[in-house]
């Protein structure tokens, strides 16, 4: 033992003895569970308490008095960011001055970004960068840390309710297999898609629905964004006061095509009503992007990009609103595999598709292609990484792959003048029979109409005419084509044919039957129903996209008629699970009050098709009613899925079947594919 403590000596001689050890820093971790928190904030300079923070006349001071202290309520902005309200639902904002004022509306400098440590908080200006604590005696920049104390009092957080309430039928059956209803075709990134300003509004944004669906001073009355809404969807420019937050009265409705109509509290609500998975197809367009005066990139590839990011900021959105990362409803899945986990946790599960003309660049100029085989590889390699499982290789214009199916009437005058932009030709067609595109004017009135209203042709261009009666697109799948097709089979993506020629289409379907390949699918409505006989015929998946029940007057076919006609083809007994494409955001109509509603509406509050019961959705201070509305907003597929099943008269047990077997059955191709 004296030896020890001799040792002990000399060595605490040779290094002059030991300090004491050094106090551990604070480790400073992201904040991500404050989500609707009602708090007060004592804040600190170091160990000494500076007091609590209470309102004063302009900003905000200290008290050292604790019942004086003023309450603030937590809404995230984004994983580990907030915005804080006070009692009077004003923001904190940090001011160019230095003191921390009250706000009218959320902004940059509104938004914090909060951080913990063993009870104790920071907070800095997302925008500056500036720490909040004491700025000349009142709340300001300085360098402070606060704690929270639970409160009452606070401000409730403008926001949407789904209206869904009860406990929901399981999301899996005994045998393993997914229960619930797909929309196979949706753009719910459609605000950062043609170069972000063609759209008005936005799936989720910081600040939230306030934010989110504000009007557009572009889209109001004589704007631009009116003008153009008006040529693609046949609304008035000179009746568009924009009224979105919180009185909707000029927006949503089934037919305003540029307003946002799939905000995330509405998704909710069909993911609580039963709906299991979201196809989310990527859109993008050069000529549309070229027609508006605000834009980013008009490259497609480059909106694509930006909707992927869009994408994934909206699922960490989801999660920060929801408690923290990972806790979300809103789950993005890569595989078939994570479908299947997403799903079975009774969560939403989130595919990735891409629906553009110009993919990879792979435009066609008076048929010489503007891309290469390495071009396509390498694009290929680009949208796996970013998790994209199927596309469309032809949209809507001739491309370097094949011919495009043609649009009709107004609509298809446009795309044709853009047609004619992408490629330096119009549509060229020939007489055929059998399968068949859609017919065009055969002298041109509908070119005519569209020139009515301002719309110019390129210098030098001669008006097209078409045959009459059934026609064919001219094109067909090419060699860069036919090498695109063989290298998505190779790597299991799924292939969606609509949009393509019949020339196109059927190569591509010609192909996959050589190949044993079920990776193929209809999914909105758009390719002749011979062609949709082969999907069937291959494994693939069908949806029809989403019209209403029964005729709501304007023009279109019904849902119940198009599952009825190819549950009838030949290959129609082989759907086990039927989808639906409900295209939303993507310039096309919803659907419209059925004609019957009054007769025979659906009643508020129901049972929906997972159980669940549903009220009627309210935004704002407007209430939504399908019978009266149609299909103005996401929201209301919940209550469009059970009128139409209501509505199926003796095939509504086979075609409930068939819906909650969707999921199931896009899940068991995309598997197939991937074997």
């Amino acid at each position: 033992m004296a030896r020890k403590l001799l040792a002990g000596v000399l060595v605490l001689g040779l290094v002059g003895g030991l300090s004491a050890p050094a106090e551990a820093a604070a480790t400073w971790t992201p904040a991500n569970d404050l989500e609707g928190s009602c708090v007060t904030l004592q804040v600190f300079n170091g160990t000494a308490s500076l007091g609590y923070v209470f309102k004063d006349s302009v900003g905000y001071g200290f008290t050292g008095t604790a019942t004086k202290a003023e309450p603030f309520r937590f809404e995230a902005t984004q994983l580990g960011r907030y915005q804080l309200r006070d009692h009077t639902g004003a923001p904190p904002y940090q001011s160019t001055v230095g003191w921390v004022w009250a706000g009218d509306k959320y902004g940059d400098r509104a938004d914090w970004t909060v951080s913990s440590s063993e009870g104790k908080y920071k907070l800095v200006s997302t925008a500056t960068g500036q720490q909040m604590g004491s700025y000349l005696g009142g709340l300001g920049a300085g360098s402070g840390t606060v704690a929270f104390a639970p409160a009452t009092g606070c401000a409730a957080i403008p926001d949407i309710t789904t209206g869904v309430s009860g406990t929901p039928n399981p999301a899996v059956d005994s045998s393993g297999k997914l229960v619930g209803w797909i929309d196979a075709h949706a753009h719910i990134t459609a605000a950062e898609a043609f170069g972000g300003s063609l759209h008005c509004g936005d799936a989720y944004a910081a600040g939230g629905a306030p934010v989110a669906l504000a009007g557009c001073a572009s889209h109001a009355t004589l704007g631009w964004g009116a003008l153009l809404e008006a040529i693609i969807a046949g609304t008035d420019p000179i009746n568009s006061s924009e009224q979105g937050w919180p009185s909707f009265t000029d927006w949503p409705q089934n037919d305003t095509m540029l307003h946002e109509a799939s905000y995330f509290r509405s998704l909710e609500r069909a993911w609580q009503s039963g709906q299991r998975v979201l196809n989310v197809l990527l859109v993008a367009n050069r000529v549309i992007c070229g027609l508006t005066l605000e834009h980013t990139s008009c490259d497609e590839m480059d909106q694509i990009r930006a909707q992927s990011t869009y994408l994934r900021k909206m699922q960490d959105y989801i999660d920060a609103r929801s408690g923290g990362p990972g806790k979300g409803w809103f789950r993005l899945a890569t595989t078939p595999a994570e479908v299947r986990a997403i799903a079975a946790q009774g969560k939403l599960a989130v595919t990735i598709g891409v629906e553009n003309s110009e993919i990879f660049g792979c435009r066609e100029v008076n048929d010489v292609p503007q891309c290469t085989t390495a071009q396509i590889d390498a694009g290929l390699n680009e949208l796996q990484a970013m998790g994209v499982s199927g596309f469309y290789p032809v949209h809507k214009f001739d491309n370097a792959f094949g011919g495009t199916r043609f649009d009709e009437g107004v609509t298809g005058a446009a795309v044709n003048v853009g047609n004619l932009i992408s490629t330096g030709h119009w549509w060229q067609a020939t007489s055929c029979t059998g399968p068949s595109d859609n017919e065009q004017p055969i002298v041109s009135d509908d070119l005519a109409k569209l020139l009515a209203l301002g719309v110019d042709l390129p210098a030098g261009a001669i008006l097209p005419v078409y045959p009459s009666g059934k026609i064919c697109n001219v094109r067909g799948l090419t060699a860069l084509g036919k090498y695109l097709v063989q290298k998505m089979m190779d790597r299991g993506m799924v292939i969606h044919i609509d949009h393509m020629s019949v020339k196109t289409a059927t190569a591509v379907l010609d192909l996959a039957e050589q190949a044993g390949y079920a990776g193929v699918t209809s999914v909105h409505t758009w390719a002749d129903r011979t062609l949709v006989n082969r999907v069937l015929g291959l494994g693939g998946f069908v949806a029809s996209y989403a019209f209403a029940a029964t005729d709501d007057g304007t023009g279109t076919p019904t849902f119940l008629d198009e599952w009825r006609a190819n549950k009838a083809l030949a290959n129609g007994t082989k759907i086990t699970g039927y989808g639906v494409g409900s295209d939303v955001n993507g310039l096309g109509p919803q659907a419209a009050p059925r004609l019957t509603a009054g007769a025979s509406p659906l009643t508020y509050p129901f049972t929906a098709t997972n159980g669940t019961k549903v009220a009627k959705q309210v935004w704002g201070t407007r209430t939504f009613d399908l019978n009266t509305d149609g299909v103005a907003q996401y929201g209301l597929y919940a209550d469009w899925i059970t009128d139409l099943t209501n509505q199926a008269g003796s095939d509504k047990a086979l075609l409930t079947k068939q819906l909650m077997s969707g999921a199931e059955a896009y899940v068991t191709m995309w598997e197939k594919a991937r074997s």
